[in-house]
């Protein structure tokens, strides 16, 4: 079998489709966006039509659609924005335990400028309760910022609840959806969202483009000086193939999200029932219902998650770790450690994130492969020799 990319939440493919109405845009109709000549139009015209497609697709006005160069500038731009210009009223700021580093460092950078944060607990499913959010509001609270789902663990919060309260105590809401958005349907009236933060290449976009949605009466300023793009708010020659290849992404995630939902969660949950139900000391991690639809994150018990990935990677099999042992930190990842898991646990962690392209075929090999990786570790641990010994009969 050739290979199989099971790690969607990473990044995922740029379709063709997304591809083919990106090109012109490189090499034909070349010019800016911002200028007032006719050959500018034909970028300007599609820069508009992808910030419609856009607004159309969150219930929301093409004016309330900011774009940016990805979820990261998003986040930092909510939060930075927002702490500087409503420091007057207030400087409380809410966010959870569980949140991308987008948010959480941002947040420890707004902590260094005097800003207090309240880092939210969540429960063993990763879920932040509504109530509890509403507990941590003060009368110096001015933003409140819980992601829609979880990047690792893939649990989607009570976002629509959250909206609601923040409302009824006058704070801004924002949610990081760079997850969600494109997976799940996402309406910001009706959810009470004033900030929205999403990605293009998590949904079949292209890299270096994202949005920010700013409700119309959000105080917020500019992020990036420079110039007069983005009515006003975010400085930058317009990435107009990137705008362009976004809008394309999203109009074909909406066209397909009734299926994909139906497909990906079905696939999901037979890898989920086959690695409960054949490989021992295996624990799954987030919401069992309210998760994303492609999300599967599982800890392994005495094993390591980076060495499951090397051995996947040698069989030609993409998936990621919770662990962030990859990228030079020996700690386990701040999601599976906030929802309680004890350190030996996490560290044996492992995310697969499913697309429209993998098939039954693929998942049922990748259980059998990982059935084998895992046995194959297990005979190597001292910790699960002393386990089986101390657990015989």
């Amino acid at each position: 079998m050739e290979q199989i990319y099971l790690d969607h939440a990473a990044t995922t493919r740029t379709v063709p489709e997304v591809v083919e109405a990106m090109l012109p845009y490189f090499t034909e109709y070349y010019g800016n966006a911002s200028t007032v000549y006719g050959f500018g139009e034909k970028s300007r015209q599609a820069v508009n039509h992808a910030r419609d497609t856009i607004a159309n697709a969150l219930g929301a006005k093409s004016e309330e659609i900011y774009f940016t160069a990805g979820g990261s500038e998003s986040d930092n731009w909510a939060l930075k924005a927002t702490a500087e210009a409503y420091k007057e009223k207030g400087n409380h700021i809410i966010t959870t335990k569980i949140e991308h580093h987008a948010i959480l460092h941002t947040c420890e950078w707004l902590e260094k400028q005097g800003f207090e944060v309240t880092y939210l607990d969540v429960d063993e499913n990763g879920t932040v309760s509504p109530e509890v959010v509403e507990a941590a509001i003060r009368p110096t609270t001015i933003l409140i910022s819980v992601m829609f789902a979880n990047n690792e663990i893939g649990t989607i919060e009570p976002i629509a609840e959250i909206g609601a309260i923040a409302k009824k105590h006058g704070v801004l809401f924002h949610t990081d959806a760079v997850q969600a958005f494109g997976q799940v349907l996402i309406q910001v009236d009706e959810m009470n969202i004033d900030m929205l933060s999403a990605s293009g290449h998590k949904l079949n976009g292209p890299k270096g483009i994202g949005f920010l949605y700013i409700r119309k009466g959000v105080k917020i300023r500019s992020f990036i000086h420079g110039g007069a793009q983005e009515r006003k708010r975010r400085a930058g020659t317009e990435n107009v193939p990137g705008i362009v290849g976004l809008g394309k992404a999203v109009e074909l995630a909406l066209a397909t999200m009734e299926q994909r939902i139906e497909q990906e969660s079905s696939l999901r949950d037979h890898m989920i029932s086959r690695i409960e139900n054949e490989i021992p000391f295996a624990k799954l991690n987030g919401e069992r219902s309210k998760r994303l639809p492609n999300n599967v994150n599982v800890c392994f018990r005495f094993i390591e998650g980076e060495s499951m990935l090397i051995m996947l990677d040698m069989k030609g099999i993409c998936a990621s770790s919770g662990s962030a042992c990859t990228s030079g930190s020996l700690d386990p990842s701040h999601v599976l450690l906030a929802i309680g898991l004890p350190h030996e646990i996490a560290h044996g962690s492992l995310r697969m994130t499913l697309g429209a392209e993998n098939t039954l075929e693929e998942v049922d090999h990748t259980v059998d492969v990982l059935k084998e990786i895992v046995a194959h570790l297990r005979n190597m641990s001292p910790l699960y020799e002393d386990y089986i010994k101390n657990h015989k009969d």
